[in-house]
């Protein structure tokens, strides 16, 4: 794709602009600095993996995931602002999945240890967890604000703080799975996902980009429940005090 039709696809954001004025939306500026991010920031990238996939050195692949896993654990921190050590919870998580997913994946041979495919696959292990541990967190403090009275009620009965959070801590997972979930049961049928679709248009078979995707949806939906499920149960202790007492004062 040459750079001029780069510069005529722009054309779906200026559509965006029009709708958004003429509804009186208010996203104009939004969608002007997301554009104008996404561009700059998948240009770097695409010449920084050009070098990475040129050097060919493990250590350049290992500093390049370093730092997708430090920017995800960074943003999904964001959403637990005010929890101890959220970040380094979040991290934890993320490079757990990552290793995890990709040990299983390279340890089977069931994808090539090339810098292509452990970059491309990581970013979507990556990019799935920090999804999640977003819509977890969100969950989370919801329910809490909705049902500390239940939480209370626990802990003044002489329950555990384990007793008191677990059925929240089991909606807040369940939540946060949902939209993975779904969006894979219509997978084929509403939607071509963008592996599958990237390598048809690239020239390969058909049923080997199914084969591809298929390997990435399973992936995505071990990743996803990995990280919500070891993530809940990094964060719980964390809302409470030495004195076992419900402590989310501090949690914006």
């Amino acid at each position: 794709m040459s750079l001029f039709a780069i510069l005529l696809s722009f054309g779906f954001v200026i559509l965006a602009l029009f709708l958004s004025q003429a509804f009186k939306l208010g996203l104009g500026r939004d969608l002007i600095i997301t554009s104008i991010r996404a561009t700059i920031q998948l240009f770097i990238v695409g010449y920084i993996l050009k070098m990475v996939f040129g050097f060919d050195n493990p250590f350049a692949v290992i500093l390049m995931l370093l730092i997708m896993i430090i920017v995800a654990a960074e943003n999904a921190a964001k959403r637990g602002k005010g929890l101890p050590y959220i970040f380094w919870k979040i991290f934890l998580t993320i490079s757990f999945v990552e290793i995890i997913t990709q040990g299983f994946l390279l340890g089977l041979q069931i994808v090539p240890a090339t810098p292509q495919y452990i970059i491309s696959i990581s970013g979507m292990i990556i990019g799935s967890s920090m999804v999640i541990a977003n819509l977890f967190l969100n969950r989370l403090k919801g329910e809490l604000e909705m049902r500390k009275e239940e939480v209370l009620l626990v802990l003044s009965l002489g329950g555990s703080i384990k007793q008191s959070i677990y059925p929240i801590l089991k909606q807040s997972i369940r939540s946060s799975l949902i939209p993975t979930i779904e969006g894979q049961k219509t997978i084929g049928l509403v939607q071509l996902p963008g592996m599958m679709t990237g390598q048809i248009i690239a020239g390969a078979d058909p049923i080997q980009a199914v084969r591809f995707q298929l390997l990435i949806v399973f992936m995505i939906l071990s990743a996803a429940s990995l990280t919500a499920i070891i993530l809940g149960f990094l964060i719980y202790p964390g809302l409470f005090n030495r004195h076992q007492q419900l402590d989310i004062q501090a949690w914006k």
